[in-house]
């Protein structure tokens, strides 16, 4: 089983939405786990957004990538240029991807606009999971 690591800024959206489809495509082969530089709470809009597709990361935690230090992770994945030019470096042979996904909680205007950069985003990241897990699980 091979040890996957999202991560990004503040591991409330991005990486929140990263785990959730990672975790559904992968089923047994991988264990994937979330963190930030920062941690703020997990999105209740990508809570929300997430099970519009069925899929429930309510129970999701925000965690900061200190905590995971001594896993030996096969890939490190970033989801923010923030997260890519600040990831620390872990003392494993981790395969590092990156993706800078838009951050849908800078989504300015109505609320159903906000919901709509949501919905993008999630796909975006959605598909991007999909391809990942078929290329390197």
């Amino acid at each position: 089983m091979k040890n996957v690591l999202v991560l990004c800024t503040r591991n409330s959206c991005r990486s929140q939405i990263a785990e959730g489809y990672l975790q559904n495509f992968a089923g047994e082969k991988a264990k994937i786990y979330s963190a930030g530089i920062e941690t703020h709470g997990v999105n209740p809009r990508a809570i929300a957004t997430m099970k519009e597709d069925g899929i429930d990361i309510s129970s999701h935690t925000s965690n900061n990538v200190g905590e995971y230090k001594n896993i030996n992770f096969d890939f490190v994945i970033t989801v923010c240029d923030n997260a890519n030019e600040r990831c620390p470096v872990f003392p494993t042979s981790a395969k590092k991807f990156h993706c800078n996904f838009p951050d849908p909680a800078k989504a300015a205007g109505t609320e159903q606009q906000i919901v709509e950069e949501f919905r993008s985003v999630r796909n975006l990241i959605k598909d991007y999971c999909k391809q990942f897990v078929e290329n390197n699980l």
